[in-house]
């Protein structure tokens, strides 16, 4: 079983010698929000559409025609396609499960295993949804959005599909010996919502009841019982939340002990209260509000402690990973077990469980370590999981009903690893990406430098091991710096194709705003204190050029959602910095993002507009109300996506309208389909791709 709250909140859910000391406060007395381009904001309106239709004509004329862009475009088709990618399993029942996409099938397979074929080089797959074949049939443009199924038997499941990419989605309930959709099963018209089986004849849902029944945020504000048989508008209210929360839902928690019915409600982003489901209603779970339900282990509740958490006379620190026994903690009993208390340098990166052990993974500076823990004598046991340390670990799949499990190992020029563990003394490798770039001539090396308060910031680079330090290499650096989520070393065949060996360097930096080092790390760049984000972001810009690995002519920044804010930002406060910033589904008018789609939901990351107060310090970090038409900014690439619900388009249609009103350079690119993610399928991935590096490529060398 995977953390609970990450799991839903993933629904919701970058010498010189002495430089001059930069002041990044900016002149906003005069901030104007009175918004010439709101029309831009009519997602579908003819208008709109045409508009980008416009810019994309233009920018992919350009971008299309350079040299470097079908070669790019067609090696990123070919490795998205690749039958040599290894099958990531889930584990459900006795079967392995697996969504596919390849060349013969865009939309892709839904399909299961068992765990003796998932072990060959060529399994046996059976077919559950062939996508392309049901987009066909139904004339929609489906894309897979997941599927929640019934346990322990796993013979019925509720599928979810979306169109077009969008995180709003469609439920049906698939049977699974029949491989066939349930005549009058339980299904959702469309809706950001989430359902869940209680029992085979009824199902937790939160979603779309009609008018009032979403947030502000455009999440579910009620959570229902229905029961299978009675029309969805007759399912019983199990909880109502407020328009102000971001969202509530419910959800069943399998353990082999026994089951829990639960409905958590988010307040914020970052605060959630969950409470246990049963005859006698509904019972809240006493834990710090901004507190991580990770799992639940033989009654033990296991939380992470995203502050310092006070009981019984005792404090368990901020960062903590603790258990107690849930039904005392609901009599006001109990006693709070340390399972993991980290270091300053280390952070926890995920939980699950097993049937007889608890999974922690676990980061130190970046790098991680993965630990088992027994529950002994009412005591919690470590010890490590032999397992790679030097880059990035993953806990792929579970099973809460057996010791098996699986999880995976990648950096930066390592292909991703699954190993197989629970069924042997130690895990086994079981499968392995191919090298699909050539990696022996690039090593990796990470730095750490230090920021403008002194805080000490790391970064990784990749690069060529014959890197002649002459100032003069492409350059390109990747961060996010938002949420609480970490960058962690990954194998891109992408990346090594389209820049490490097209000459570039590429860089991860770790700033404040993410989760490399726990809570504190990400806190510390929150609200009126996100210039911190930038200024990490420009310690590690300048430690690169102070090296003569690049100068500000050949040195590009990217980032996406948050991180297209981190860039939009660092582009408006120091243009002469960089000389190529890509910048994809964006957040960049902080004025306005709170009324559109998903952005009420960002206020406790943000700021709230609305306040005054908030405001003050909020236009400061609005790329599109800093925009300056006398700035030198560099030639920006921006890029979109017409059905992404969660960061409206608008972001990056006002922010290039505008700057093409003030004679500034850009390009834009916007997918009229594909999601928050950019793209629906292989090919539009591919293509995204190359325009991105062709774009880098030409401004950065």
């Amino acid at each position: 079983m995977t953390s609970i709250s990450r799991t839903l909140a993933s629904l919701l859910a970058l010498t010189l010698g002495s430089l001059p000391v930069i002041n990044h406060a900016m002149d906003t007395s005069t901030v104007n929000t009175d918004d010439p381009y709101l029309w831009l904001e009519d997602i579908e309106g003819e208008k709109a559409l045409d508009w980008a239709r416009a810019q994309n004509e233009k920018s992919l004329a350009e971008l299309e025609a350079r040299p470097e862009f079908q070669p790019l475009f067609e090696k990123n088709l070919a490795v998205y396609d690749s039958q040599d990618r290894y099958p990531s399993p889930s584990i459900r029942g006795e079967h392995i499960y697996n969504f596919w996409r390849d060349a013969e099938h865009e939309r892709g397979l839904w399909r299961r295993t068992t765990f003796d074929e998932y072990r060959k080089a060529e399994p046996a797959w059976e077919i559950l949804i062939d996508l392309d074949a049901l987009a066909e049939a139904e004339g929609e443009n489906w894309v897979w959005a997941g599927s929640s199924c019934l346990q322990p038997g796993y013979e019925r499941c509720l599928v979810s599909l979306s169109r077009g990419g969008a995180d709003a989605s469609v439920t049906r309930e698939f049977d699974l010996p029949s491989k066939t959709f349930v005549d009058d099963g339980f299904q959702l018209p469309e809706a950001k919502g989430f359902a869940s089986f209680m029992d085979r004849d009824t199902v937790m849902v939160s979603t779309d009841f009609g008018p009032g029944s979403m947030t502000e945020s455009g999440y579910p504000r009620i959570a229902k019982l229905w029961r299978r048989g009675t029309p969805l508008e007759q399912a019983e209210v199990i909880h109502e939340g407020q328009a102000s929360d971001i969202g509530v839902w419910a959800y069943q928690v399998h353990t082999p002990e026994r089951v829990y019915p639960m409905v958590q409600v988010a307040p914020t982003f970052f605060s959630q209260k969950t409470y246990l489901f049963g005859d006698d209603g509904l019972k809240a779970i006493p834990i710090p509000a901004d507190a991580n339900i990770e799992t639940i282990f033989r009654n033990q509740l296991l939380v992470s402690l995203k502050s310092d958490w006070t009981r019984d006379g005792k404090t368990w620190s901020q960062g903590a990973l603790v258990s107690i026994d849930l039904d005392d903690l609901l009599a006001g009993e109990g006693t709070v077990q340390p399972v993991v208390l980290p270091d300053a340098r280390s952070a926890i990166d995920g939980v699950a469980r097993i049937r007889d052990r608890v999974l922690v993974n676990r980061m130190t500076d970046v790098r991680s370590r993965l630990t088992e823990h027994r529950l002994v004598d009412g005591q919690w046991k470590e010890r490590d999981v032999d397992a790679p340390t030097m880059g990035q670990i993953n806990i792929v799949s579970t099973s809460d009903d057996s010791n098996h499990w699986f999880f995976s190992y990648t950096d930066f020029l390592t292909p991703t690893s699954l190993f197989e563990a629970g069924t042997a003394e130690a895990p086994v490798r079981l499968k392995e990406l191919p090298a699909f770039f050539n990696a022996d001539p690039f090593e990796v090396s990470q730095h750490f430098t230090r920021s403008a308060d002194g805080t000490r910031v790391p970064y990784f680079m990749v690069a060529r091991k014959d890197l002649d330090l002459n100032a003069s290499n492409p350059t390109l650096i990747w961060a996010y710096g938002g949420f609480e989520v970490s960058q962690t070393p990954n194998y891109s065949a992408t990346i090594g194709m389209d820049w490490l060996e097209q000459g570039g360097v590429y860089v991860v930096a770790n700033i404040r705003g993410g989760g490399e080092y726990g809570p504190a790390w990400h806190q510390a760049a929150q609200r009126e204190n996100r210039q911190k984000s930038y200024d990490d972001f420009y310690a590690v810009a300048e430690d690169l050029i102070a090296r003569k690995v690049t100068s500000p002519a050949h040195l590009g920044i990217r980032g996406g959602s948050g991180g297209g804010l981190l860039v939009g930002m660092l582009f408006t406060q120091r243009p002469e910095l960089f000389n190529a910033v890509v910048c994809q589904v964006p957040l960049l008018d902080m004025w306005r993002f709170d009324k559109l789609l998903a952005g009420a939901s960002w206020v406790e990351e943000y700021g709230d507009p609305d306040n005054p107060d908030d405001w003050a310090w909020l236009q400061n970090y609005s790329p599109y109300h800093n925009l300056d038409a006398d700035k030198d900014y560099p030639r920006v690439f921006f890029t979109t996506s017409t059905r992404d619900d969660r960061v409206h388009p608008a972001h990056a249609r006002k922010m290039v309208a505008k700057m093409n009103d003030m004679g500034l350079p850009n390009l834009y690119y916007e997918n009229i389909e594909g999601g928050h993610g950019g793209a629906a399928n292989n090919r539009q991935s591919a293509r995204v791709q190359a325009l991105i590096y062709t774009y880098l490529l030409h401004e950065l060398r």
